[in-house]
């Protein structure tokens, strides 16, 4: 039972339908707590990316929206694929595009008992598509669906190389939404009020974030140039709050296709964040115990009433 990079193939021409098969699962359980299955990308083959995702041994994967097309589309996928779950919201991407008749869609779609969470939203300073300011609007009214519908937001920051503007301003809105706080403890109990997907950023704001009761999510960009603080911080972040994502079709990791990113392929990350933990390649207890604490930290942080703790949905 290894996670090594040297056993994650599983080719698109070998993929089966659907369910497990011997020859590919590596017998550590899996999540990817971040993949855009609803994009076009994945439109004329998603039933056999899930089919894949399944034999590499994913047994959580979340489907956020970006914008209310992106997150009626994502609810739709947990139509076809009950055993996934769906999150809605606005990335920063889309913050100044969004309209009130599209806010007010998210919003219906957040009481949705299916939905488990709300995102993808968040900071981003260094492409910067929209606006700052409306950025930060945006932001704010994400959080407050967050804390009015008791389901965690899902966090996007990225600042310019070198830089951590973003991670700072997006620690003071937290903080002034009420994170980390009496009215987050209300909303969410002792439960991550938020995730930090695909993390960037010092060290210091994932212990910022943290001390906040936030969980954190590791994606292929931990490989990247200029992201070598993640592996001091996958370090760090206690097993009940740390997962793992593709954020798919983007961020592949090394050893993983050039193209389109997909779920299977978080093993890769999964194999470097256990190692990051000290967890030897072959010591299949460590990682047996490493993955029951992915799928542990992934069910505390996105809770379904349909789901029991730790078990696998078909």
């Amino acid at each position: 039972m290894s996670l090594t990079v040297a056993e994650v193939g599983c080719p698109a021409a070998e993929r089966p339908a659907g369910g497990p098969a011997a020859p590919y699962h590596l017998g550590v359980r899996l999540i990817d707590s971040h993949c855009h299955l609803q994009a076009d990308r994945f439109a004329a083959d998603v039933d056999d990316v899930l089919g894949a995702a399944r034999v590499a041994g994913v047994e959580r994967l979340l489907v956020p929206g970006w914008n209310a097309w992106s997150s009626g589309a994502a609810l739709d996928l947990v139509d076809r694929h009950p055993w996934l779950d769906a999150a809605v919201g606005v990335h920063p991407h889309d913050a100044a595009r969004m309209t009130d008749e599209g806010w007010a869609r998210i919003v219906v779609l957040g009481a949705d008992p299916r939905v488990v969470a709300i995102g993808e939203t968040g900071l981003d300073y260094d492409r910067a598509f929209s606006p700052i300011a409306d950025q930060h609007v945006n932001l704010y009214r994400n959080l407050e669906l967050a804390l009015e519908t008791g389901k965690p937001a899902i966090l996007h920051v990225r600042s310019p190389v070198g830089r951590r503007d973003a991670q700072d301003a997006l620690v003071a809105e937290l903080r002034a939404a009420g994170f980390g706080g009496p009215a987050a403890a209300s909303a969410f109990g002792d439960r991550p009020p938020a995730l930090i997907h695909s993390y960037s950023g010092p060290v210091d704001f994932a212990a910022a974030v943290l001390d906040m009761g936030l969980a954190i999510s590791i994606s292929g960009l931990a490989f990247r140039k200029g992201e070598e603080a993640t592996a001091e911080v996958a370090s760090l972040v206690p097993s009940q709050r740390l997962l793992v994502e593709t954020d798919s079709p983007y961020l592949s990791p090394p050893g993983g296709p050039r193209g389109r990113n997909e779920p299977a392929w978080v093993r890769i990350t999964a194999a470097w964040a256990a190692g990051q933990c000290g967890i030897a390649a072959d010591d299949e207890a460590a990682l047996g115990q490493f993955g029951d604490g992915l799928v542990g930290a992934y069910d505390r942080t996105f809770p379904r009433p349909d789901r029991r703790a730790g078990e696998l949905r078909q």
